[in-house]
């Protein structure tokens, strides 16, 4: 199990030793079935790159559809109808329960001879209550998760939204590899680097506060041309497993930036992460400066050396992992 490890304030600053992002050219054509997306930007070299592909109108357009930002109140009545719902079809042994108020002043009042089992009986609501948070995040592609101060807060679930993305870009494989010669991870990873790092960047919102205002599901970054920091790291993961299915990749979170870390042999002086006994090299999606896989910016590697981030596993599909 992957922990949760601080977090620190990041301004996106890029160091002079880098190229600048440049997307020379966007375009998108609809037709009866597909929308064809054509790409031209300089990489890493300052060499110009370019890609073509399309991709189902019907999967654009409906994949995540109903994605939104996250409403509290709204969550708050899900939890208390399922909760009244299930005590009065479950009610709790030798435990009166009365139901006070409505909306978001429900209140449960709970009325026993036995003061332990008042005790039991608010310990159990207190579960279905966290169970049935857990299912309405699910159920709206969000998840908990601990921020820098140790407090719990809401986001989108990167991860389900990377993982369930990843069959969307499986037309990339062969492009792809078709265009980088050698077929080597590095160079396969800082072609679809500087392919995300030329998308425009939008600003991301705070990751605490926000509750998902302005985040992209990979497949939106690429119709709308823009994205945020969470938005590229995750259409990057997605693309990124879609490519090396059996790679081992994490998600990297510090407060209003984020990265991608993968399981590869480091070389020279590049930072790691270490989780679960496993190194993992980090790389840069976000942009705009056009940065290799084991490049940073000086403001994420004071992050990482001081443990302020957390990182969240995006681990490979059972089916496709050796044996």
């Amino acid at each position: 199990m992957v922990k949760f490890i601080g977090i620190v304030v990041f301004l996106i600053l890029c160091l002079p030793r880098f190229a600048w992002a440049e997307q020379l050219g966007f375009s998108k054509k609809t037709t009866d079935e597909y929308i064809q997306f054509n790409y031209q930007w300089l990489d890493q070299a300052q060499q110009t790159q370019s890609l073509s592909f399309a991709i189902d109108k019907v999967i654009i357009f409906d994949r995540f559809r109903n994605f939104k930002s996250y409403n509290a109140l709204h969550a708050k009545k899900y939890v208390d109808q399922k909760i009244r719902q299930k005590l009065s079809q479950d009610p709790i042994d030798n435990v009166q329960i009365k139901f006070i108020g409505a909306g978001d002043n429900l209140q449960i009042e709970l009325k026993s001879d036995n003061q332990n089992t008042i005790d039991q009986a608010y310990k159990s609501i207190t579960k279905l209550k966290q169970d049935f948070m857990n299912e309405h995040l699910a159920r709206n592609f969000y998840t908990q998760f601990v921020s820098y101060d140790n407090s719990l807060s809401i986001k989108p679930d990167h991860v389900r939204f990377a993982q369930t993305s990843v069959a969307d870009f499986s037309v990339l494989k062969a492009l792809i590899l078709d265009k980088v010669s050698t077929k080597d991870v590095r160079e396969v990873g800082d072609y679809v680097l500087g392919f995300v790092q030329s998308i425009p960047y939008s600003t991301l919102e705070s990751r605490i506060s926000s509750t998902g205002a302005g985040f992209n599901p990979p497949l939106q970054t690429l119709f709308q041309n823009q994205g945020d920091c969470d938005s590229k790291v995750t259409l990057t993961a997605a693309i990124y497993r879609a490519l090396m299915p059996r790679m081992k990749v994490m998600l990297v979170f510090i407060n209003n930036h984020a990265l991608l870390a993968i399981n590869i042999p480091s070389k020279g002086n590049e930072l790691t992460i270490t989780v679960d006994g496993e190194a993992y090299i980090l790389a840069e999606p976000t942009g705009p400066a056009m940065m290799r896989v084991g490049e940073l910016t000086a403001d994420s590697e004071f992050a990482i050396r001081n443990g302020r981030y957390y990182a969240e596993e995006f681990s490979p599909e059972p089916s496709t992992e050796v044996n």
